[in-house]
């Protein structure tokens, strides 16, 4: 069985978190009335050089939950139809726990602590997923209480750009922006924007720090 040298463990890199990049689609802004419809999932590893990659990706439609609202406009932006059968979605509990269980298994193999959420504009994804674990009465919940990653703040600072198109097309990555706003490519373009600027930052000399 292949073993993960102790250097590469991304507990070393993190403070022993472990970030998984996510992002969530819904059907509007407010995390207690309305459903979440989409989600995405990719954890990451760190290669021979000690630089982050992307390593499994889990993507899931989901049920709107009983007694959610559903925001016209929220729908016209992300064009999901919540109800089409040929979504093949699951409900939110089926969902988080099949999340669950590859983060923790992600966890265990990079001797982390605990989960911690990279997304763009982070705080939304953040609210969405603590209600629908809240919501689903789920217990031994992996990602820390209140830390999280936003890529909007990274690529503010690293290129002057806060809007993940921008900031992916600033820094070198390309973007369609026809296929936007679905969870499984903001995700990937999320987790690419993530990387690059950790591995930039690795590069320049800034990991690891000097005393």
């Amino acid at each position: 069985m292949y073993k993960i040298k102790e250097h590469y463990f991304l507990s070393k890199r993190f403070r022993t978190l472990y970030p998984v990049v996510i992002d969530i689609e819904t059907s509007g802004f407010d995390s207690t009335i309305h459903a979440l419809l989409e989600i995405a999932v990719i954890t990451l590893k760190m290669n021979s050089l000690g630089l982050l990659e992307q390593e499994t990706t889990l993507h899931c439609h989901i049920k709107p939950f009983t007694g959610s609202i559903i925001d016209p406009n929220a729908i016209a932006f992300n064009g999901i139809d919540p109800f089409n059968p040929l979504r093949g979605a699951i409900s939110e509990c089926e969902a988080l726990h099949s999340i669950f269980q590859l983060i923790n298994a992600g966890i265990q193999k990079q001797k982390c602590s605990k989960s911690i959420i990279v997304a763009h504009n982070a705080i939304f994804d953040f609210n969405f997923l603590m209600a629908a674990i809240t919501r689903n009465k789920i217990k031994n919940n992996p990602f820390h209480p209140f830390t999280i990653f936003d890529t909007a703040t990274l690529s503010g600072l690293a290129v002057g750009q806060t809007v993940l198109a921008r900031a992916c097309k600033t820094i070198g990555l390309k973007f369609d922006n026809n296929q936007a706003h679905s969870a499984l490519y903001d995700t990937k373009k999320t987790a690419n924007l993530f990387c690059e600027i950790v591995n930039r930052w690795k590069k320049l000399g800034g990991w690891p720090p000097t005393q």
